[in-house]
């Protein structure tokens, strides 16, 4: 087979006319020609650090839409699925991905549950990552949240990183704001990789002491936009990851859109090009090609550098999409879930005031980070939500066992009225809510626990859901599909007076125990500062 275009070689820095030669999937001969060719050949591009479940598809429907932007590999951390069925979801992971072209690097996740505050489907302890890590279904170890167990030498933790050093594979990390002595060792631990930076500052005191920082660019956390300046400074330590990336900003994009805008806002093209595709193979030692002859034929065609649209998707010699068209389909899956709870009563819902001032989550737009607030409690003797003042309940509710639900409150939301609920809250993926009054709040979280796992939105009592029939996390259906109703509930929630561009990931992330500083899970309110739990209520 022959490919001719203009060869964009991001090992060499060379922009030339080309003709490809590829036989049995393997490119075996880049000749230069003095022919003027119209489009551009390029490596495909890969996402260093995904969760392919926070695309609410399976890993074959988000192939079937990421080769459409030119993604032809995934460095993938199954740990969502892995909180809530375990090896068992981990399995559905690696089998559905084998079933599409596109390429997923799966790792072993490293902390399930994320810690010992709070409640998960499953549990992989550090004799299961030993016989995991040695298995050619896993590249490398998954991030290593639990940096309070690096720093203080946690036996398990310990044990975990020492059969991934045994195995020859690397290990991913997750530090957001650790810094000094405590990231030194962190790094010495032997973690080479960290994409939970969000200022310059930070970005590069972790690539000094030699880790390699994955700039994230996602549905809920962006740090793109404050760490680019690492391509001009450090562009053999940076990729691009999305992290966490729903299905509404699939469909319109994915690494490729990174790209585009890195290299429309004048950066080096060639620099631009290795953060997506030289870097991530070179740091994990991926099987995808970069287009040097002997290499896996894994490569896109653009009709133009700035603008940057997918003509064609290549993965080992074949086409995977072209003339508008993905030439494979998603396979159909049998679904795996958890989920073993009752409905929630109104009587769950009451707050008795305990204290003349309360603790406060303080949500923040764009940031999994979250601020701590303390507000005066007044002379009530229960507790609502306090529209306001944006004080609004938050709940979370076991799902693998029937105990009673948590409450707390929440800024930055501003809902007016309404509640919205889901069961895709990181990393345990128990049922979340937040509400300005309990009839919706009920309403809402009821809703997820009828269906099994999903999302909603409830207006006054009326209830609008989101089916999520695979682990509570993802849907079965097409990536355009779940996309169209995952639109369809956010702007319900818009209209409900919330101001977040994302509520329901943002939401997601507020029981998420290892991103400081105040959250909520299964067991209550969490200071991540102090790594201990913490009363709504004080004196």
């Amino acid at each position: 087979m022959i490919i001719s275009g203009k060869y964009i070689d991001v090992v060499n820095r060379r922009i030339f006319n080309s003709i490809l030669k590829i036989q049995d999937g393997i490119i075996k001969e880049v000749r230069e020609t003095q022919d003027e060719c119209m489009n551009y050949i390029l490596p495909g591009f890969i996402d260093s650090h995904i969760h392919i479940e926070s695309s609410m598809v399976t890993p074959s429907a988000f192939a079937a839409e990421a080769v459409r932007h030119g993604t032809v590999a995934t460095v993938s951390d199954p740990h969502e699925i892995a909180n809530v069925c375990g090896k068992e979801g981990i399995e559905f992971m690696i089998k559905s991905g084998k079933r599409v072209p596109l390429k997923f690097y799966f790792g072993v996740p490293s902390c399930v549950p994320a810690t010992a505050f709070e409640t998960s489907g499953a549990t992989i302890g550090s004799e299961d990552v030993d016989r995991m890590i040695k298995s050619d279904d896993f590249l490398y170890l998954s991030e290593m949240m639990n940096f309070p167990g690096v720093i203080y030498d946690d036996p398990d933790v310990i044990k975990k990183l020492n059969s991934a050093k045994a195995a020859g594979k690397k290990v991913d990390g997750h530090a957001p704001g650790l810094s000094g002595k405590d990231l030194t060792k962190y790094i010495q631990a032997g973690i080479s990789t960290d994409h939970e930076c969000s200022t310059l500052e930070e970005a590069s005191e972790k690539i000094a002491g030699g880790m390699k920082v994955l700039i994230r660019e996602g549905s809920a956390a962006r740090n793109l936009d404050s760490l680019k300046y690492l391509i001009e400074t450090d562009p053999d330590m940076v990729m691009l990851c999305s992290d966490d990336l729903h299905p509404e900003m699939l469909i319109k994009g994915h690494i490729n859109r990174l790209v585009r805008k890195l290299i429309c806002e004048g950066y080096d093209l060639f620099d631009v090009l290795r953060t997506a595709t030289l870097n991530p193979i070179l740091h994990y030692g991926l099987g995808t090609g970069v287009l040097r002859e002997g290499d896996p034929a894994d490569f896109i065609i653009v009709d133009d550098l700035f603008k940057l649209n997918v003509l064609e998707t290549w993965i080992d010699g074949v086409q995977v999409f072209g003339n508008n068209k993905v030439n494979f389909s998603p396979a159909p899956e049998e679904p795996v879930n958890v989920f073993n709870c009752d409905s929630i009563q109104e009587e769950d819902l009451i707050i008795r005031r305990g204290g003349n001032k309360f603790r406060v989550i303080d949500a923040i737009e764009g940031e999994l980070l979250t601020h701590e607030i303390i507000a005066g409690a007044g002379d009530c003797k229960f507790m609502e939500s306090d529209t306001e003042n944006d004080y609004l309940k938050i709940i979370v509710k076991d799902r693998y066992q029937n105990k009673p639900l948590q409450i707390g409150f929440i800024k930055g939301f501003k809902l007016k009225n309404g509640a919205f609920a889901s069961s895709v809250a990181h990393d345990s993926h128990n049922i979340i809510c937040v509400g300005s009054n309990n009839i919706d709040i009920l309403s809402a979280a009821n809703k997820v626990i009828a269906m099994q796992g999903g999302l909603s939105a409830s207006l006054n009592g009326q209830v609008s859901s989101l089916q999520m029939g695979i682990g509570g996390i993802m849907s079965t259906d097409t990536c355009q599909n779940t996309a169209e109703q995952y639109e369809k509930l956010n702007n319900i929630v818009r209209n409900m007076g919330c101001t977040m561009k994302a509520p329901f990931m943002t939401l997601a992330f507020m029981a998420l125990l290892v991103i400081p500083e105040l959250k909520i899970g299964d067991r209550g309110l969490f200071d991540v500062r102090s790594f201990k739990p913490v009363p709504l209520f004080l004196k």
